[in-house]
């Protein structure tokens, strides 16, 4: 590496935000970047550490160590090819992802480790403000035809390589706009969709035909695509909604934390949406569930006007430290506190909803709940149990359930005979990612389950691998991080 003492000579030092009450008047990201010399020193820190245990945390294969050299060393160009060499889309994860190469990092086992994420943002954003990310069309056509459904992270990646690859390939998206949860369910000051559809200006000039308010399996037979394409990848998300299922749960002002952050990014876009006003404004709101999808009702609520919003999670606060049952390089579950936790949300942990109370005339008035606590008996599931006499009842005019997803919607699968898994994921092959239907592929969340950015774009680009093998009986497409590295 360029300064083998630079970890040793060098703290961590992150982007700022704006000030809360600055940010939380508007839906546009907030984050105030770092000079060029403070990001290049945030480069030198990386490690001369022979194994790098962030390529293992990186479902993608990152070659965290060379970009992160080519940074401190002012060769942004260099940092871009190579970040792109096994990343289709480092402007999403540099601003989405959770960084479990972070958690990985060498350094991280008594130091804060190296801020991979943010280098990554800022190689992409220089890659584009610089003219560096150019379309890169395939120079001839293998005349075979592939057809994508879902045009999120794993849908876009799968249909990068495999048009690279030569092939025809035409994305079918059930929305009115090219992008799936990064559209709809990532809400603008987390990503503004101007940096998808920049990106997708790149895919369409390579040759991506991309066709939307096309449902396949509903107003599109998935029949007529099957029968029109060489191959088809399925990468249509995990979409079925975790419910939950207690008394009151269908009093209005409770919602689907999916029906609400869909509906609000519609509405900064400027777009039509079904159904009533899902609103916060002037309520009392509780999200209940506290990952990123809950998180993200917290922004969007306060955005909106929120009279307040509290947070509940049914599992224990976690520990600021790495547990020690989790230990380096695993990824810890450590309490975590999202920059919209901070903007006034009043979070509550280890407590459980026993029902929901409402008036009258069907609309919600608060809700009851009970503390848990959690009992670890080795080679055992945890076991959850009510703590007595800790029956509590909190007013409140609206919920979000952010409880995750199930699996997969049961439509496509039901018609073309596709074998489903225990967890209601379409059932494909580990190693070539094909169904039990030949020449029908599943990739991202569809076939693993619910679960990173990252991990649907690796997801995305290794089906492409296969495809193309099934396809031409080989392929020089890249497996996570092998191969050469294209141009950006």
């Amino acid at each position: 590496m360029g300064k083998t003492t630079g970890f040793l000579e060098y703290k961590r030092k992150d982007e700022s935000y704006k000030p809360v009450e600055e940010r939380i008047k508007k839906y546009e990201e907030f984050t105030v970047p770092l000079e060029e010399k403070d990001i290049k020193t945030q480069g030198a820190r990386c490690m001369d550490c022979g194994i790098p245990f962030c390529h293992s945390g990186c479902p993608l294969g990152n070659l965290i160590p060379d970009f992160n050299d080519a940074v401190y060393k002012g060769r942004w160009e260099d940092a871009a090819r190579i970040l792109h060499g096994t990343n289709n889309f480092p402007e999403f994860t540099g601003r989405l992802c959770p960084a479990p190469c972070e958690e990985a990092c060498v350094l991280g086992i008594n130091e804060d480790p190296v801020t991979i994420e943010n280098i990554e943002k800022n190689i992409a954003e220089r890659a584009f403000d610089n003219g560096w990310v150019k379309a890169n069309p395939p120079k001839h056509r293998t005349g075979k035809k592939v057809a994508v459904v879902g045009s999120g992270p794993a849908g876009m990646a799968a249909a990068q390589q495999l048009n690279r690859a030569g092939h025809e390939v035409t994305v079918f998206e059930r929305d009115e706009k090219i992008g799936g949860l990064l559209r709809y369910g990532i809400p603008d000051f987390k990503m503004e969709k101007s940096v998808i559809d920049r990106r997708l200006a790149i895919l369409e000039e390579e040759g991506i035909t991309f066709k939307t308010n096309a449902h396949v399996g509903t107003t599109i037979p998935v029949q007529e695509v099957q029968k029109e394409h060489d191959a088809i990848v399925l990468c249509g998300g995990a979409t079925l909604r975790r419910n939950l299922n207690i008394d009151g749960s269908d009093l209005h002002g409770v919602f689907q934390a999916m029906d609400f952050l869909p509906q609000n990014n519609r509405r900064v876009d400027g777009l039509k949406y079904n159904g009533d006003d899902i609103k916060a404004t002037d309520k009392k709101v509780i999200v209940i569930g506290g990952g990123d999808t809950g998180s993200d009702c917290i922004g969007t609520s306060i955005r909106q006007g929120a009279e307040s919003v509290v947070n509940f999670e049914i599992m224990s606060k976690g520990t600021e430290d790495r547990p020690e049952h989790q230990p380096w390089p695993y990824w810890p579950m450590r309490l975590r506190t999202s920059s919209s936790h901070k903007e006034g949300a009043e979070r509550h942990f280890a407590i459980s909803t026993k029902k929901f109370v409402g008036d009258d005339n069907g609309n919600l008035t608060g809700l009851v709940t009970a503390e848990v606590e959690w009992t670890n008996k080795p080679g055992e599931r945890p076991q959850l149990s009510e703590v007595p006499g800790t029956e509590k009842t909190w007013d409140c005019d609206m919920v979000l359930l952010a409880l995750g997803f199930t699996g997969s919607e049961p439509t496509i699968a039901d018609q073309l005979g596709l074998q489903m898994d225990a967890r209601t994921n379409i059932k494909a092959d580990n190693q070539n990612y094909m169904t039990n239907v030949p020449g029908v592929f599943a990739a991202g969340d569809t076939r693993r389950g619910q679960s990173l950015i990252v991990w649907a774009i690796s997801e995305g680009r290794q089906a492409a691998h296969h495809i193309d093998a099934y396809l031409m009986g080989s392929s020089n497409l890249p497996l996570k991080g092998d191969g050469d590295l294209p141009r950006v």
